[in-house]
């Protein structure tokens, strides 16, 4: 057993360790996956452990395998009252945002890294997404609840971006292959375009028909009173061969799990609450390996050499690139200011970024290295910066929800009265002296979602003169509660 034992012991007393540091740092605002990312490389080669790790192989495996349980994972908790309500803005950010993005910092490689156009695109699609993985993880540990449309928004986008990302990043290393190169990426372009249709196609149509399948099955299954443990073994075992099946025809697993879980859990709702601790407990086994892992992979010095420009590139993409993304995809959605630069701030590179950077490792694609190392110290600085300060930025800009048990916080977001929502409007501005506006005879309801010109959520508020009307709740889309602010 000599060989089983001392690998065991190191594995499991690594992630002992890890798990341990990242309960004590999350009170200090420290991100729990960086300590998972941070122990690998002080196992690594460099650290103290001086374990040397260099099979990329592996590390591209278990990263696939931990993201389609992490998208799984996600899925399952996404409610299709919530999907609808951030779908628009984040396919845009998942779809055109990830293009934009890419290209920005493609233009930052070539500004800091002198890059030709080719290489400069594929780093931009490596960091172009934001990570599930690290979005699903930090929001929830942040101790803060988001309204509903931004948290909508930046759970839709980084469970739907990864497609996008994985295609971009494909696309450059067709088009740099010395072959294509050599042709003049005349035929690159056919197989992008066709690639793309695949990537998509496929990947919907499977997760829907999977997740339609499945959530079927469920019902059937549970009503044999299987334990939840069970169930959720069921489900992660259907997400993976799902992924894996879309993957061999050509389509986006990645897409195509995040579909299945979503489906699944909200046609199956009954069957699935059981499941999402021990789903919660694969998410988390998933990440811990997948940061480890990868963390293993680094060779901190290696990175010294392009440590300044790819400093230059993270920053550009957090303060640049990012940021006029978001504000350009988001202008028609109308969102508030504050929303738009807490989404832009909670951009944040997980391990998707250094997966993805594998690809061209193992397509022997020109300055790969380079590309791995400029990745990693991306993700290193977008979980210092952004990852660290995500409770910190929401209640700075105004969008995180009061507690249940806050007075004065409640008051000061949905304000001291309470209106009738199918009052008329008039009615309020004849009692309250507020001048009317156009369209009085309206409902307060009807009128302050007419207002907002965007699908309402709890906390939206509506000048009226110098008093405020609040959405203080929401049933089925509908207004039936309002809050009524009035000037001191």
């Amino acid at each position: 057993m000599d060989f089983v034992n001392p690998p065991l012991l190191a594995a499991a007393a690594l992630v002992f360790v890890s798990v341990l540091a990242g309960l004590y740092s999350a009170r200090i605002g420290f991100s729990f996956l960086l300590v998972f990312l941070l122990a690998g490389i002080l196992a690594g080669e460099d650290g103290p452990g001086g374990y040397p790790f260099e099979d990329i192989r592996l590390s591209f495996w278990v990263g696939n395998l931990a993201l389609a349980i992490i998208l799984l994972d996600g899925g399952l908790r996404t409610a299709f009252a919530t999907f609808r309500t951030g779908l628009k803005p984040a396919s845009v950010l998942a779809t055109v945002g990830v293009l934009i993005c890419a290209a920005l910092t493609g233009l930052a490689g070539m500004l800091f890294l002198g890059l030709d156009w080719g290489t400069a695109m594929l780093l931009g699609a490596i960091v172009g997404s934001t990570d599930a993985a690290a979005v699903f993880a930090l929001l929830t540990r942040s101790g803060v609840t988001l309204n509903e449309r931004v948290a909508a928004t930046l759970e839709i986008e980084s469970g739907v971006n990864d497609p996008m990302a994985v295609y971009l990043t494909l696309a450059f290393i067709t088009l740099l292959a010395p072959a294509q190169a050599a042709a003049g990426g005349s035929s690159a372009w056919a197989t992008m375009a066709w690639s793309f249709v695949q990537q998509f196609g496929w990947g919907a149509l499977a997760g829907v028909m999977g997740g339609l399948a499945m959530a079927e099955l469920l019902k059937r299954v549970a009503a044999r009173d299987a334990g939840g443990g069970i169930l959720a073994l069921m489900i992660g075992a259907a997400g993976l061969a799902l992924f894996a099946a879309t993957g061999l025809v050509g389509g986006s697993g990645f897409l195509a799990v995040y579909l299945f879980g979503l489906i699944v859990a909200n046609r199956a709702a009954q069957a699935v609450a059981p499941t999402l601790a021990a789903m919660d407990g694969y998410a988390w086994l998933a990440q811990a390996g997948m940061f480890l892992l990868l963390g293993l992979l680094v060779t901190p010095s290696d990175l010294l050499d392009s440590l300044l420009p790819a400093l230059g590139v993270a920053l550009a993409l957090i303060f640049v690139a990012r940021p006029l993304t978001v504000w350009l995809c988001l202008w028609p959605f109308r969102f508030d200011p504050r929303e738009t630069w807490y989404i832009a701030w909670v951009g944040l590179r997980g391990a998707v970024p250094i997966v993805l950077a594998l690809f061209p490792l193992l397509a022997g694609t020109p300055q790969a290295e380079l590309l791995f190392n400029v990745a990693f110290v991306v993700v290193l600085v977008s979980l210092l910066t952004q990852g660290t300060t995500i409770g910190l930025m929401a209640r700075r800009l105004g969008v995180a929800m009061p507690e249940a048990g806050d007075e004065r916080e409640q008051r000061a977001v949905f304000r001291d009265f309470e209106l009738d929502p199918g009052l008329p409007l008039a009615l309020v501005c004849d009692f309250y002296n507020l001048p009317a506006p156009a369209e009085a005879q309206r409902s307060v309801a009807d009128w302050l979602a007419a207002e907002l010109r965007r699908p309402p959520v709890a906390g939206d508020s509506v000048a009226l003169g110098p008093a405020t009307l609040v959405v203080r709740e929401l049933q089925d889309g509908r207004i039936v509660r309002v809050g009524l602010g009035l000037p001191e």
